[in-house]
């Protein structure tokens, strides 16, 4: 028996991985969390299958529906939104396993961020304006970050800053953000990446919260900070140049 734990992705059933779609086909079992996995990815599993939303269970209801899979030797897919690398809580669930001494393996996913820089239509980084992208996550009502990672801190350095968990509290990002990055810094906030329902916001640090407030987005967004957001063009990567040397095989 095995718990595999696998990132879904931001929403759309087709930007699932091959993977993702075979361990959920083949697992009696699937735990997942019913706000942000849409019904579309649970047709992957069996028709048999035992469907769990975990969206409303505690961290010990969770590892007890996953012990009562491993009794009766059923493997479980285990799914998260996103990927399991940022803010997925898989951690925490690894550590109850290892005790229990419950084997399990990792299937990455697509993102949230990434399925929003596509909705935007470009990339996070661009030669010349910014080769660093910092994801964090706001905690207006979550886990407060560590000491040193004060969000005036992070955007200290110009990059690219990518906030999740924080659309409610939009106002107070930019009251810490616009100092570093000037009230007419690009801004863009994606909700429901890849859904049908995707909304996509651009402004300024200067306009965001009044588009925010208009449209009353308060949950599943990220909001994408930073002067490569503009589109424009301060050369080429060295990648594709002429003068790069390339190796023929």
């Amino acid at each position: 028996m095995t718990v595999h734990f696998v990132g879904a992705g931001p929403g759309a059933e087709d930007l699932l991985t091959l993977r993702a779609a075979r361990l959920i086909a083949t697992c009696p079992v699937c735990l997942y969390a019913g706000a942000l996995v849409p019904g579309a990815v649970l047709e992957h599993a069996p028709p048999d299958a035992r469907l769990v939303d975990t969206g409303h269970l505690d961290l010990d209801a969770i590892v007890d529906e996953i012990g009562r899979a491993h009794a009766q030797g059923h493997d479980v897919a285990r799914l998260h939104s996103g990927d399991l690398s940022i803010y997925s809580a898989a951690a925490e669930q690894l550590r109850r396993l290892d005790a229990l001494g419950i084997p399990y393996d990792l299937t990455p996913g697509v993102p949230a961020f990434a399925a929003a820089a596509a909705a935007l239509g470009q990339e996070l980084t661009a030669p010349n304006v910014a080769q660093t992208v910092i994801l964090t996550r706001y905690a207006k009502r979550a886990t407060k970050r560590p000491a040193g990672e004060n969000l005036g801190a992070l955007a200290a350095h110009g990059a690219t800053l990518v906030l999740h968990l924080g659309v409610q509290a939009v106002e107070e990002i930019v009251d810490e953000v616009a100092p570093h990055y000037g009230a007419d810094c690009p801004v863009a906030v994606v909700a429901w990446a890849s859904w049908p329902q995707e909304l996509v916001l651009r402004g300024t640090l200067a306009t965001i919260a009044q588009q925010v407030r208009e449209v009353d987005v308060k949950r599943t967004a990220v909001i994408i900070v930073g002067p490569v957001l503009a589109g424009e063009d301060r050369g080429s990567s060295h990648l594709y140049s002429k003068g790069r040397e390339r190796v023929v095989s």
